[in-house]
């Protein structure tokens, strides 16, 4: 049965943005009929006539191509998540309207119930797509919506009574939130990114709290014990009276709701019943970081009603996502991983130790964020055996490398090379047979490439184009 939409007359909307999720966005809006008074899309500076803009006049809405000076005066504006809060374009349109929003907010508004909400500076991508696989392998109607490519109001038309929306949230789209209620949401951990777009620390780790903001009593909220800043939100949690279960893969949790490891296996404490899952040599996502991703999904899934016996099998059985600590051929004896998803120092930290120490090569570089290279340097230092350093940031990277091994008495290599196809020829040269070469940049892709999953694309590309011989598919 197709779950009943909220019947609300939206009025005169405003849509900001012409890629696909305003596109998208759009054409629901222009399906709604009496609903809706009138539907303006304001493409951007940069925007120019095309096939979407063409659709969307087609269809009865009205394009403004090249400008971010928005006129008018709307009952509701909806931003694509790529246009900070704080730019001239957002503001322009707030100016305008009598509330702006992000399009996971207004997804929720058209179809609220059964969500389960995840964010995160690492990790949730992984989580989220484990979570919806955990609840299909208990018999449960699910799907992954968000950031991790599916939008949310792409899924609302078609949805059908009892299913689950499994949200990846990233900080840019819980920052326009305001009503947004999971019945679950998780806070997978807080480490510095995106401060550019949010203007600080303080305002990134504020919108990933946001995701919290409408939770009550009947709702669980989960938190990574290990996070000083998690911690600190779980504290506020409680004074509000919301349920908080904490993960740690390296301690027990106290509290009647926690996720741990004890002996080996994975273990979910609800309401003070405790269920045993998988033993986490069983896994086939590999390091501690993913132990802990499987510990949140775990955890929500139980929460939700299903059977720790249904979810041993589909744990057990995940594989690893694309361009996430994903295996792609070992090839005379040496292990090729493309880790392009890691664009950030501790996502890049936590692949590491994924590993043996010694036996790391380590591909890192790109556009460079201007991050803090203190930490990841030491541990390159202590735990590879080379660092080759690329792109724009390649310089950059390479110096506080040879200055952490020098601290670190390590006999680190460190190699230079101005783009990935060099560095990649680099690290196969380097590779010897129990070696792992590992693509984990800690840095974003926009000098070389699109996006990260073009880079990923084409570090495959070069593995799949050394010799066959001892090559062994994953």
């Amino acid at each position: 049965m197709t779950l009943a939409r909220t019947a609300e007359n939206l009025g005169d909307v405003l849509v900001l943005g012409l890629g696909k999720t305003g596109v998208d966005v759009a054409r629901y809006l222009l399906g709604l009929g009496d609903r809706v008074g009138s539907v303006t899309v304001y493409g951007g500076s940069a925007s120019t006539e095309g096939d979407a803009s063409r659709e969307l006049e087609s269809l009865g809405g009205r394009v403004v191509l090249g400008s971010e000076d928005v006129e008018g005066s709307y009952d509701l504006a909806i931003a694509s998540p790529g246009i900070s809060e704080f730019c001239p374009f957002f503001l322009s349109a707030r100016d305008h309207a009598r509330e702006i929003i992000g399009e996971p907010e207004f997804a929720w508004r058209e179809s609220p119930r059964d969500w389960v909400a995840i964010t995160g500076s690492n990790g949730k991508t992984t989580t989220t797509s484990l979570t919806t696989a955990l609840l299909h392998a208990a018999g449960r109607q699910a799907v992954a919506v968000g950031n991790i490519g599916n939008l949310c109001t792409d899924e609302v038309s078609g949805r059908v009574d009892g299913e689950w929306f499994v949200a990846e949230l990233s900080s840019f789209q819980l920052a326009t939130t305001r009503l947004l209620h999971p019945r679950v949401a998780a806070l997978l951990n807080v480490t510095p990114d995106h401060v550019e777009w949010h203007g600080s620390l303080e305002a990134y780790a504020q919108a990933k709290e946001k995701i919290f903001q409408n939770l009550d009593g009947g709702d669980l909220a989960v938190l990574y014990q290990d996070d000083e800043y998690c911690r600190g939100v779980a504290a506020r949690l409680a004074t509000r009276g919301v349920r908080t279960l904490m993960v740690s893969a390296t301690v027990e949790p106290e509290g009647p709701d926690a996720a741990f490891v004890r002996d080996g296996v994975l273990v979910v404490r609800l309401a003070g019943r405790e269920s045993e899952l998988s033993r986490v040599e069983d896994l086939t996502l590999k390091g501690t970081h993913n132990v802990v991703n499987a510990l949140f999904s775990c955890a929500m899934a139980l929460e939700l009603g299903c059977d720790a016996r249904e979810l041993t099998d589909a744990l057990q059985g995940f594989q690893a996502l694309e361009h996430r600590n994903e295996p792609v051929a070992t090839v005379d004896g040496v292990l090729y991983v493309n880790d392009s998803k890691a664009t950030n120092t501790d996502s890049v930290e936590k692949a590491l130790v994924a590993y043996e120490a010694g036996h790391v090569i380590v591909l890192l570089g790109g556009h460079d964020k201007g991050t803090d290279l203190a930490s990841l340097s030491r541990l390159v230092a202590r735990h590879c055996k080379a660092a080759v350093c690329f792109g724009a940031a390649g310089e950059r990277i390479a110096r506080a490398v040879e200055d952490a091994a020098v601290l670190e008495s390590s006999n680190l290599a460190v190699i230079r090379a101005p783009h990935l196809r060099e560095a990649f020829d680099a690290a196969h040269e380097a590779a010897r047979e129990g070696d792992v070469v590992l693509l984990s940049p800690a840095c974003s892709s926009f000098d070389e490439f699109r996006n990260m999953a073009e880079r990923g694309r084409v570090f495959k590309g070069l593995v799949a184009g050394l010799s066959d011989s001892d090559k062994a598919e994953l």
